[in-house]
């Protein structure tokens, strides 16, 4: 096998001839299609000389359109530094080839022909205001190859089969990332196999709280405070390492693998926004794992118009605040330390102006007395998965915050401190996607090996290799997106734009693979017993938190034309 993409053996037509001299060829086109599409739909979405947001809102199948376009062209060309990074490395073996050539098949096709922005939704070319004029600039002989050549049913068997004989290796083709990383990995693979996957479905199905003996386990490992620096009793990791934590501890399940996530995201808050007492008072507890906390935004009213918050916080003669008002969708609630809570204090304002931040300590609670403070009370919300955490509703009704605990010691930050998290938390939301859709490549593969229908496997029947083949391939692009947002957040770039992407499209391929490997199970992925359904639920929530699929896209194209 050659190492330097050139003159690569055809077997029976599967490896396409001089891959990545191809598909290297095949991205040119795709970023002049993406040009012109940005033209195309600015001139939809201007007036006088700035983008409209109402005309974003009335073009939107267009803006979003466009966000998708992006997101695909910026997969593939991570696909390309994947495979090029790969091939330097000499670890550009027949899986890697298979897996590069039919994403660019795959996704070539899909920009053709229409891309799948959920189940229910394609966008094409000509949605995006292109002409033919426009869009013949993918027809190029190398684009032309990959899509004839690259995502071939011989393609996707040979893929499988070669799956089946690796099938003790942690991923489907290697992943590109260090020995430090791979390490990291393994640990919480193993972890994760031996201390969660055997209870993960019986803790779906009792609707119970992940135990707090898993959660001191966690701690022990270092989990909550992975990045947080070491001058605050943290590891100080990279991005990236919390990346690998995330996914491996959800591809166990969910709920343990966004545990971390929790403190991640109070650490962040602090670390960009908090005063130095703050931190030096709050950092240490979360990197223990002594203080959990929780994150209170969302409310009943607006969901992810946060400039519209109604909660209240008004400042008393003693120098505290009071809160008044009422949250929703409050993950892990009960039994956490501190609140980080976004709150009304300017009198006379309903926009994001007006919002402040608070580190707001309650005591912890449990499933009969989740509420053990005055002032606080609330209901659980019962979910069809990501469950483990628990989610609830809150009430304040004169609920007292100390006076040092308003974040940054200044009103009217709230929502800046809070945007400077949501690189890290859409990189976290992408890497648990990531983690969910290969807990179902996992349950799918294990069930078409071991069930015979017609006195076959049910993996040796095509449409069922195709599957599998197919979420393979699709997640590791959603895996280097996702690795490529993170370590740009590490070396200290702007990256809410690759997050985004990044969110975008691996709750996408999560939701894909749940869905895909549940058909496989046939009637019994519909049955309780069997984790797949458990899976489902649990890949269908990605879609919508930390940002709706419909919100993100509007984020991501007012992005690109900014």
């Amino acid at each position: 096998m050659a190492h330097d993409g050139q003159d690569l053996t055809i077997s029976g037509g599967v490896l396409l001839p001089d891959l990545l001299a191809l598909t290297g060829a095949a991205l040119g086109p795709v970023e002049t299609l993406l040009d012109r599409a940005k033209t195309r739909v600015r001139a939809l979405v201007e007036e006088d000389g700035r983008v409209s947001g109402q005309l974003v809102e009335t073009h939107q199948t267009a803006a979003h359109g466009l966000a998708w376009l992006a997101t695909y062209v910026e997969s593939l060309r991570q696909m390309q530094a994947w495979a090029e990074k790969l091939v330097a490395e000499e670890q550009f073996s027949e899986v890697e080839q298979l897996i590069h050539q039919i994403a660019f098949g795959e996704y070539l096709w899909q920009l053709h022909g229409g891309i799948q922005m959920n189940q229910g939704e394609i966008v094409r070319l000509p949605d995006l205001g292109l002409t033919m004029e426009d869009t013949g600039v993918l027809g190029t002989e190398a684009v032309a190859t990959l899509m004839r050549g690259g995502n071939t049913q011989p393609a996707r068997l040979r893929l499988v089969a070669l799956m089946q004989e690796r099938a003790a290796e942690l991923t489907v083709g290697r992943t590109g990332l260090d020995d430090e990383l791979e390490m990291i990995r393994e640990q919480f693979r193993r972890y994760a196999v031996e201390k969660v996957e055997p209870h993960a479905h019986e803790w779906h199905l009792k609707d119970e709280l992940i135990p707090m003996e898993v959660i001191g386990e966690l701690s022990e490992m270092g989990v909550f405070g992975l990045t947080i620096p070491e001058e605050f009793g943290g590891l100080g990791l990279s991005k990236a390492s919390m990346c690998v934590v995330s996914e491996e501890l959800s591809r166990g399940y969910i709920g343990v693998g966004s545990l971390g996530t929790r403190s991640e995201i109070a650490a962040e808050l602090i670390l960009a926004g908090g005063t130095d007492a703050q931190k030096e008072k709050w950092l240490p507890r979360l990197a223990s794992g002594e203080t959990l906390p929780t994150a209170v935004f969302t409310e009943p009213n607006t969901g992810s118009d946060l400039g519209s918050l109604r909660t209240k916080a008004r400042k008393d003669e003693a120098g505290d605040w009071i809160l008044n008002g009422n949250k929703t969708w409050i993950t892990h609630a009960a039994r956490t330390h501190v609140m980080t809570v976004l709150a009304r204090t300017v009198e006379g304002t309903d926009d994001y102006k007006g919002l402040s931040m608070f580190l707001a300590e309650k005591t912890p609670g449990t499933d009969a007395a989740p509420w053990q403070d005055p002032g606080i009370s609330g209901g659980e919300i019962e979910v069809l998965g990501y469950r483990g955490m628990k989610e609830y509703t809150l009430n304040f009704d004169d609920f007292r915050v100390s006076g040092d605990n308003l974040l940054g010691g200044e009103e009217g930050k709230g929502f800046k401190q809070l945007m400077e998290t949501f690189e890290s938390a859409r990189i976290q939301t992408a890497a648990r996607a990531v983690g969910v859709a290969q807990s179902a490549l996992d349950q799918g593969m294990r069930y078409a090996q071991d069930r015979k229908q017609f006195g076959r496997a049910l993996i040796d029947f095509p449409r069922v290799a195709n599957k599998l083949a197919l979420m393979a391939v699709e997640i590791t692009v959603a895996r280097q997106l996702t690795y490529f947002s993170a370590l740009e957040k590490d070396r200290g770039h702007r990256c809410d734009l690759e997050a985004g992407m990044a969110k975008l499209l691996a709750a996408r391929v999560a939701w894909s693979a749940a869905d895909n490997a549940l058909q496989i199970h046939g009637g019994n992925g519909f049955a309780l017993e069997y984790a797949i359904s458990r899976i489902l639920c649990d890949a269908r929530i990605l879609n919508i938190f930390e940002g709706a699929a419909e919100i993100q896209a509007q984020v991501i194209a007012r992005r690109l034309m900014a």
